[in-house]
């Protein structure tokens, strides 16, 4: 064979491998999540919705990497770290997860879901030009905890105590969300009872507690440990006949009495919608934090029945959506 003959078949045989060689790979998103992985499947098919729509596909042209703490908040820096190490080109994380997140790195993009002032708990210093590393959405399911006790109030109007409930892990949140509305309680003269969970097993207990204080209800804050467990929370409150009052209409549908707050399936898509433009080459700096701007009433009028509470015409009248 002539000399240069053996150079192009050679050519030819190494150059589908060089092209190879040289396609990009893959970028890498890190999903941090506080729950488990079964807690967050709506969040996460919200979330993947979005970032359809900015054009990424898991598998086909993006690699997502999930790593989840399993109501473990000890667990996050280790898991944050470790999402580093795989190089990832955003994190995605929610509530503390965020936070650890945002400890491990200031300079990967972290897009964060939060149920709480993002300004206050310390994720940015501006909501309309964030600066830094950090964006993301936040829901309004922390500022409005003293509306949800009014709502219950006016479904209970005769009870002089009630119980919040908090979850110690998330202490930031759980300080938050008490002091708001023992001040509000407390200038009403009603007596409000802390009550705290922060495993599974201790959700039963905390029910049983409720009905031995003799609350007039139950208003559940927001935190991600309990989002995760709006249909167990809801069935609890109807098993044990405690009127309860908490953000989502999954927790209304399973027998708790009133769902209020946003609606956390269109922030997550909005999450996902972010995630696609950083990696398309958006800075998160100059992305503005998206701030939910509708809260749903789901009221649960079976439940209410159940309970012997009579709903007012006002009330359901406010209402998104009735179930009977």
């Amino acid at each position: 064979m002539r000399r240069r003959e053996f150079i192009i078949c050679i050519g030819a045989a190494v150059f589908p491998i060089v092209v190879h060689a040289q396609q990009p790979a893959k970028p890498v998103i890190g999903f941090l999540g506080t729950e488990s992985a079964d807690r967050a499947v709506e969040r996460v098919r919200a979330f993947l919705r979005g970032l359809n729509e900015t054009g990424y596909v898991d598998g086909r042209n993006v690699t997502i990497e999930y790593r989840w703490a399993d109501g473990q908040n000890d667990r996050l820096p280790a898991l944050a770290a470790d999402l580093l190490g795989r190089q990832v080109k955003v994190i995605v994380a929610n509530g503390a997860a965020a936070l650890a997140a945002k400890a491990a790195t200031n300079t990967t993009p972290i897009v964060f879901f939060t149920g709480g002032d993002p300004i206050e708990i310390g994720l940015v210093t501006s909501l309309n030009r964030p600066g830094t590393n950090v964006t993301g959405v936040t829901d309004m399911n922390v500022e409005v905890g003293s509306k949800r006790f009014e709502l219950l109030r006016e479904l209970v109007p005769s009870a002089t105590a009630f119980a919040l409930l908090v979850n110690p892990a998330n202490p930031t949140r759980a300080e938050t969300v008490s002091r708001d509305l023992l001040n509000t309680t407390g200038a009403l003269g009603i007596q409000m009872h802390i009550l705290h969970a922060s495993k599974d097993e201790d959700l039963g207990r905390i029910f049983a507690k409720a009905v031995q204080l003799k609350v007039g209800g139950i208003v559940v804050g927001p935190d991600a440990f309990f989002a995760s467990r709006s249909k167990q929370l809801g069935e609890l409150a109807a098993r044990h006949g405690v009127p309860t009052i908490f953000a989502y209409r999954e927790f209304a549908a399973a027998g708790g009495l009133v769902g209020y707050g946003s609606n956390n399936a269109d922030l997550f898509r909005q999450v996902g919608t972010y995630t696609g433009r950083i990696l398309k080459g958006e800075n998160p700096a100059d992305l503005p934090v998206v701030q939910a701007t509708k809260l749903e009433m789901i009221i649960n009028l079976r439940s209410a029945k159940a309970l012997g509470l009579n709903t007012p015409l006002s009330l359901l009248g406010r209402a998104d959506e009735v179930i009977e």
